[in-house]
């Protein structure tokens, strides 16, 4: 049995610590400021649940490389020399994304939000100006990151893992579902189309973030699909979660202002569907996510107690 909390903690420290390594080989940089900004909004707390889906996806995927019986759960890291230098920096890379994703969505011009995590948002901190190319640095340092020499001894591994996060980060990821996010605030959009959304906004970072640990991990193009597929329902999941969580708690829980997309007047899952039936949904897309990995029986434990993890967190 996987230890889901000890596993998020483990991972999210590893991946904390490599990250402050690499802000602090960055230190001869002469704009002192950005690389402040860029530190300040990627080392701002976090579960860090991308980062431990690409420590899990490598994790599955070196167990089945190595042979390892699949009744024997992998998921869960023993020892520092579990931890990879190659996953970890993949893992890094996400989380820069991750990180400038979030500064460029608290910006006045996006979602104008104060707080992050309990703490001023990255233009409140520094400015906006500062914010933006914050954003900017972390999302080119991410590719940075990939595409290093020496980062992987096969270089087309490297070339997939450049070519899924930019997927997951363009007009037909993150950034497209930003802005149909944007204009969700001037007309309503149905159920289909808030799927949708979603599904570029948020769902897009969380697929590419466990397909890059199968690929980092040496996992088959099988191996790849089978785990596209459980984080393409996660990330549903995720979101729809972060809706339960927008309607019900409060800011001190979630560590920014509760109840923004409402606000807003953009779509949610809770409002499309109600309350109850936003739930069962949710719990309906875990089951099915869990169900794309039987192949991996107990190897796959990891992913599964994240995907559980996702819509039962109460921040």
């Amino acid at each position: 049995m996987v230890n889901i909390p000890q596993l998020l903690q483990q991972d999210a420290a590893q991946t904390s610590a490599w990250l402050d390594g690499y802000f602090d080989s960055l230190n001869t940089v002469s704009a002192q400021n950005l690389l402040a900004a860029m530190r300040y909004s990627a080392m701002n707390g976090g579960k860090r649940v991308r980062a431990s889906l690409v420590l899990s996806g490598a994790r599955l995927a070196s167990s089945q490389q190595s042979d390892q019986p699949s009744s024997q759960p992998s998921d869960q890291p023993s020892s520092q020399q579990a931890y990879q230098p190659a996953h970890l920096a993949v893992a890094g890379a996400v989380e820069m994304l991750h990180a400038y994703s979030l500064i460029h969505d608290d910006l006045p011009a996006m979602d104008d939000a104060e707080l992050r995590r309990g703490v001023a948002s990255c233009h409140k901190a520094f400015d906006e100006a500062t914010a933006i190319l914050a954003g900017d640095a972390l999302q080119t340092e991410a590719f940075s990151l990939l595409s290093a020499p020496g980062l992987m001894a096969d270089a087309r591994r490297q070339l997939d893992l450049c070519a899924v996060l930019a997927a997951a980060s363009g007009v037909g990821g993150m950034a497209g579902g930003q802005m149909l996010d944007l204009q969700a605030e001037t007309f309503a959009l149905d159920l289909a189309e808030t799927k949708i959304m979603q599904e570029l906004k948020t769902g897009a970072l969380i697929r590419a973030s466990a397909v890059m640990g199968v690929i980092v991990g040496g996992g088959d193009a099988h191996m790849q699909n089978a785990v596209d597929k459980f984080a393409s329902h996660l990330g549903l999941a995720f979101q729809i979660a972060d809706d339960l969580l927008d309607y019900q708690a409060d800011a001190d829980q979630l560590g920014k202002p509760a109840g923004r997309d409402s606000e807003q007047g953009k779509a949610s899952f809770v409002e499309l569907l109600g309350l109850e039936e936003a739930r069962q949904q949710a719990d309906r897309l875990i089951a099915e996510a869990c169900a794309s990995l039987d192949m991996f029986g107990n190897a796959a434990d990891g992913l599964r107690g994240l995907a559980q993890f996702v819509i039962n967190r109460n921040h």
